[in-house]
């Protein structure tokens, strides 16, 4: 799609349209299927609110927010799509108030048969004179279009005439702004359904819709933003619960579980102590990557496992770190940890940063340990290739203490060969996978999900393809593991601690691509960004 300039209000701060910040920062957690959705509205009407009225309301909010993002004159030409139901019906009651404005609408309303509603803000329309244009081709030269064909709740497949209408649009260079959802795109899974418009600004309506949090929407959604219509939280908790399955991990809740502030009499020895087992005579950079992310994480003391014959290099990069020479293999691995080390008195351990496959004896003797234990990149390799005749779950169940798995999609299907078809639905792979290994999993992703064996849900809705970096992964394995050991201390649960750090990390990521573009973002850049990141994240949180 073309560029269109516009300036956007943050719909999280505390002046967006009136609304508190604690409903503000409630609502941004919540995220619904489409039969939730239904259950939610359901019980609004039956409690009394029209539907009619709703659908005004929506409207009026919608039309304020398109002039304050597309700043449109008298006399601009707009399109708009009109579906058949009420998502045609919203689209209408914006045509209506657009036109009254002096704005030219055009209506592309390929539909002979609509809701109740919707035919009636149709024949308004008609009497307004609201012109009615076939064929699509007719909205090329409007300045912006409307998507109101359909809004959560598609099943079925697109196809035929409205199939060919969408193709067309999505070659035009004008901004096309979908109301609640993508038309053609599944609510839940954000699977497309034959095909999709491809938007520019996505308004979603009420609730975050489940498909805003699967990666394979991305492309189609452009910008996302939600739209509070003060849906009743009494009605929303009592479909999904007081604590749901599922959340968004937004900015409140990030920032309240990291380990500030800290007390003004805190010594190091209170601020936690991590043990990164890492490297190789291959891979040191991941090391000093983790080494380096540890050390932003503001961790009390740091200790890094390595072979012996890289301490030189790697104490040149992190002189605060207290090294552990480790025996190592031919290929320059960690043969195994030292006998006298004590892994006991580590308030948490990060393993696997550049190890190689070579360094089973060590990746054992961690997950022997009685310590909280992150595994990223070889450490899960040789998890998967160590219990080829039991379960990752067998050997995880044996653990006393929480340990955090980290895969990719490669690594997930490793560890869980029998799940590897279920990634076509990531929440649900990622919930499968906590509840058998009884491990915190958080899948990477553009759309990080974390699940626990409890069956909970926290999803990371904000990220940027400047991450899709080698070395990125090492950052947050530091940084998170620096994280769990101050936290540990705190009493902050496990969980909380993952999901600040995949929010963290998120976060220094789209910072440094504002600052060098998403070609400038390599994995050291990405760790001196840490710090920066979060000072601009909670100075932005607490204006708001």
């Amino acid at each position: 799609m073309g560029v269109f300039p516009y300036s956007l209000t943050s719909p999280n701060s505390v002046g967006y349209l009136g609304r508190s910040p604690s409903r503000s920062a409630q609502i941004q957690r919540f995220a619904v299927t489409a039969e939730q959705m239904s259950q939610i509205e359901g019980r609004v009407f039956a409690a009394g609110m029209p539907v009619a009225a709703l659908m005004e309301k929506v409207a009026g909010l919608l039309v304020q927010r398109i002039l304050e993002c597309y700043p449109l004159q008298q006399g601009d030409r707009i399109g708009v799509l009109v579906g058949p139901g009420h998502n045609g019906g919203d689209a209408l009651v914006i045509a209506r108030e657009l036109h009254l404005r002096g704005i030219q609408v055009l209506r592309y309303q390929p539909f002979t048969k609509h809701k109740v509603l919707t035919a009636s803000h149709a024949q308004y329309a008609d009497s307004l004179g609201i012109p009615q244009v076939e064929p699509v081709e007719a909205l090329q030269d409007c300045r912006l279009l409307l998507d109101g064909l359909f809004g959560f709740g598609l099943t079925r497949s697109l196809e035929g005439a409205i199939a060919q209408a969408i193709d067309f649009i999505n070659q035009q260079s004008m901004p096309v702004l979908s109301i609640d959802l993508p038309s053609g795109l599944h609510t839940d899974t954000g699977a497309v359904l034959g095909t999709a418009i491809r938007a520019t600004h996505t308004f979603c309506l009420g609730l975050w819709k489940l498909a805003f949090l699967q990666d394979k929407a991305l492309d189609f959604l452009g910008k996302p933003e939600l739209i509070d219509v003060d849906l009743p939280l009494s009605d929303i908790q009592a479909v999904l619960g007081h604590k749901p399955k599922l959340q968004r991990i937004t900015p409140e809740t990030a920032i309240a579980a990291l380990p500030l502030p800290r007390s003004a009499s805190t010594h190091k020895y209170q601020q936690g102590h991590l043990l990164l087992v890492c490297g190789s005579r291959r891979y040191l950079g991941a090391a000093i990557l983790a080494g380096l992310a540890a050390r932003a994480s503001g961790v009390g003391m740091l200790s890094i496992a390595i072979p012996e014959s890289l301490q030189s290099p790697l104490i040149s990069q992190l002189p605060d770190a207290l090294l552990i020479g480790c025996p190592q293999t031919t290929g320059g691995a960690i043969a195994h940890l030292p006998e006298s080390i004590d892994l006991s008195k580590y308030n948490a351990i990060a393993c696997g940063s550049g190890l190689t496959t070579e360094a089973q004896t060590a990746v054992q003797q961690v997950l022997d340990s009685p310590c909280l234990l992150v595994l990223d990149a070889d450490g899960l390799n040789i998890l998967s290739s160590q219990n080829s005749s039991q379960t990752v779950a067998g050997t995880l169940s044996q653990r006393q203490v929480a340990t955090v798995l980290t895969p990719h999609a490669g690594e997930f299907k490793r560890l869980f060969p029998e799940l590897a078809e279920s990634l076509s639905d990531r929440l649900e792979a990622v919930q499968a996978a906590a509840r058998q290994s009884g491990a915190i999993v958080l899948l990477k992703g553009a759309r990080t999900a974390i699940a626990n064996a409890q069956g909970y849900v926290w999803l990371n809705p904000d990220s940027t393809p400047a991450l899709a970096r080698g070395g990125s992964g090492d950052v947050l394995t530091g940084m998170m593991g620096g994280l769990l050991a101050q936290g540990i201390l705190r009493g902050i649960p496990v969980e909380s601690v993952v999901q600040s750090a995949a929010w963290w990390h998120s976060q220094a990521g789209i910072f440094a691509a504002q600052q060098r573009t998403e070609l400038g973002v390599d994995a050291a850049t990405l760790s001196q960004c840490l710090i920066p990141a979060l000072r601009e994240a909670m100075d932005l949180h607490s204006h708001h």
